[in-house]
């Protein structure tokens, strides 16, 4: 997943950003603009839905992921509970949940979420307010609180060389912002990004030196 973020831009369109990002394997994006009005952000988001074949989740505004068709909506410890919007929401809407502690984690463990975030796994500048890193091993001991069935994605500071050690770890993917639209080449950020969780491909029966 990779989440938007203005201020890493620097004069490049969002949306093509995203479209590249997509085109080097992100499976879904996010749009987060934390600062600016609700307009600017349904505006995104709707660019975004109609350009991209992948879905695109709305950072926490579900009023704003319903009116522009999102797949979704990310949502925080300090937005509406989860589990008192969800029955209000279409069948298949997509609840995606942030946890960054044990005590988050066991008071959200009955919601029904379709995926926790839990981070920030390492430092971020992309986050201020995000808390202390919980390292690769405090993520696990995270991922393990979630609902049996409920894929767990890692995300702060993530880069390729870090990627690796959560896909070990049984993070279901990751969540990046700086590592792919901070990147001067987004696709290839998130080609090597894909590469690096996926890891290497198995060799097929009987092949050598491959």
């Amino acid at each position: 997943m990779v989440l938007t973020d203005a201020a890493l831009l620097k004069g490049r369109d969002a949306v093509d950003v995203c479209r590249r990002a997509v085109s080097g394997g992100a499976t879904m994006i996010q749009a987060r603009l934390k600062s600016a009005p609700a307009r600017e952000l349904a505006a995104l988001a709707r660019a975004l839905v109609s350009a991209l074949p992948v879905p695109v989740l709305v950072n926490d505004r579900v009023d704003v992921a319903l009116a522009v068709g999102a797949a979704g909506a990310h949502l925080g410890q300090d937005d509406p509970p989860l589990d008192a919007l969800r029955p209000r929401l279409p069948p298949g809407f997509i609840l995606g949940l942030s946890v960054g502690s044990r005590e988050e984690a066991d008071r959200v463990a009955a919601w029904p979420a379709d995926y926790w975030s839990v981070g920030p796994c390492f430092p971020t500048a992309t986050k201020p307010d995000a808390g202390a890193p919980l390292g690769t091993a405090g993520f696990a001991a995270l991922a393990r609180r979630a609902p049996p069935g409920v894929p767990v994605i890692a995300i702060g500071g993530i880069t390729a060389e870090r990627a690796a050690a959560l896909a070990a770890a049984d993070a279901a993917g990751v969540a990046v912002t700086a590592a792919v639209f901070g990147a001067s080449d987004p696709a290839a950020a998130a080609r090597a990004l894909r590469a690096a969780f996926d890891g290497p491909l198995e060799s097929p029966p009987g092949a050598r030196g491959r």
